[in-house]
């Protein structure tokens, strides 16, 4: 008898948790929308603290482009994860990352960034090639409500959106894209 009652009483709990509660109205004296704060950190410290760009961190230290993403932007940055170079081929990233390759490794983390912040309701309405900081353009299009960015073969999905920071917004991609 005891038990019967102790999963009654949780049952009670659990349909007050999930019916009753989730039915009340909030009361009156609460703001129905919070009024969304600046982020405070920039491009380069949001993707710091996500903790999933690593390699994409230590890449744009040895390029030199700390400063370009730490700067007043506002940009748009299609940010590879750290799986995303691990898909590279075996030693890829190790020779990138190498001084006398600063200037490729630049073109190709210039290549992943756009001028503005574009939100995801933005870069999905977006019908045209988009010119990055790199110089070249890339495609953005909507398939089956998935995003995909790149040009022509090398296609790269976006994974996640709008990680806001102070200079710009993040849209975490799942390959790294390569310039022609």
């Amino acid at each position: 008898m005891k038990t019967w009652m102790k999963l009654s009483s949780i049952c009670t709990l659990a349909v007050c948790a999930t019916g009753a509660f989730a039915q009340t109205p909030a009361p009156a004296h609460e703001p129905k929308a919070k009024v969304a704060q600046q982020p405070t950190t920039d491009i380069l410290d949001t993707a710091v603290v996500a903790g999933s760009f690593k390699t994409l961190a230590a890449a744009l230290q040895a390029a030199g482009l700390v400063e370009t993403l730490k700067g007043k932007g506002p940009f748009t940055v299609f940010a590879p994860t750290d799986e995303a170079f691990a898909k590279l081929p075996a030693g890829t990233v190790e020779s990138l990352l190498k001084p006398e390759n600063k200037e490729k490794l630049a073109s190709i983390l210039k290549f992943h960034v756009i001028q503005g912040a574009a939100y995801a309701d933005q870069v999905v309405a977006m019908t045209e090639s988009k010119k990055t900081l790199e110089g070249q353009t890339f495609q953005i299009k909507v398939r089956e409500g998935k995003v995909t960015i790149g040009n022509g073969a090398a296609m790269a999905g976006v994974t996640n959106t709008d990680l806001e920071a102070s200079n710009g917004v993040i849209h975490v991609i799942d390959t790294v894209l390569m310039p022609k």
